[in-house]
């Protein structure tokens, strides 16, 4: 197997099998990191207004050779804004901040049940989308019950759902959930603690098996799944290995191997801290 196609969620909107994540890429060194990523073959750039660099993000995709119709970029509303105008007014600013005409994906951070507004943020969204402030609308950690409610009250379904996601959190019904509802699966820290999923002997026994380091077969596992990671990594070589896993395919032995590494409650706890910054 020597790719895969991008996965397409309901409305026809097709995402590529892997994305680029920018969280702490700040300033010059930020831009001509992402840029160096987008040269190295990455299509989809994961950015958030509360990760602060936007701009670089923006800078990049305008310093890169590679036409701005086929870098698709993604920002996140952050859950303080969530009050309608507010909403409206971060999109605003996002726009500013990357200097682009448009964004291609913006999602609501994170449902913030303590302020209970999400709906009223996603309804924000949609309406930016309809102005052609950005092309498509999703969500971020939600639950099946979240996207339950936002899709009854705006009729608009989220093209993606962003989720913490790696084999010590496989998140099977969240995944069930998304795919019965056409959401595509995002997973956000993909390779939960490195340090420690990296050493562990089963992943370390399947990336043998391919000649492949455990990078690649924790994420050719995502892949497999019908799951796009989002893979931070600022080395050239690096960037390149995080996009080399389309020339071998696990089997349904060592795909089960890492799906059963799953731990009762293997979350990062918060590794994406912007996610559930209120203030």
């Amino acid at each position: 197997m020597t790719s895969l196609p991008p996965l397409t969620s309901q409305d026809g909107t097709t995402i590529p099998a892997i994305g680029f994540g920018t969280y702490s890429l700040r300033g010059a060194g930020g831009a001509e990191t992402v840029v160096r990523a987008i040269e190295a073959g990455y299509r989809l750039i994961d950015s958030a207004f509360s990760y602060e660099n936007e701009g670089a993000v923006g800078a990049a995709v305008r310093q890169s050779s590679v036409p701005r119709d086929e870098v698709l970029v993604t920002s996140k509303l952050p859950g303080r804004y969530h009050a309608y105008d507010d909403a409206v007014r971060a999109v605003e600013e996002s726009l500013f901040r990357t200097g682009l005409d448009q964004l291609d994906l913006y999602l609501v951070h994170w449902p913030n049940p303590r302020s209970g507004r999400y709906v009223e943020a996603y309804e924000a969204l949609v309406a930016c989308r309809e102005r052609g402030l950005v092309r498509h609308v999703g969500v971020s950690n939600f639950l099946p019950d979240h996207l339950d409610t936002v899709i009854a009250a705006t009729g608009v379904t989220p093209v993606v759902n962003q989720v913490e996601l790696h084999p010590y959190f496989p998140q099977a019904n969240q995944r069930h959930a998304d795919a019965e509802r056409g959401v595509v699966t995002q997973a956000w820290s993909p390779l939960a603690r490195a340090g420690e999923l990296l050493t562990d002997p089963v992943v370390l026994a399947v990336a043998a098996a391919h000649g492949v380091s455990p990078v690649q077969a924790v994420l050719r596992w995502h892949v497999q799944l019908g799951v796009v990671p989002i893979p931070k990594a600022s080395s050239p070589e690096r960037q390149r290995e995080n996009l080399d896993v389309f020339s071998f395919e696990l089997s349904t032995h060592e795909m089960n191997a890492l799906t059963g590494l799953a731990r009762v409650d293997g979350r990062t706890n918060g590794q994406d801290p912007a996610a559930y910054e209120e203030l």
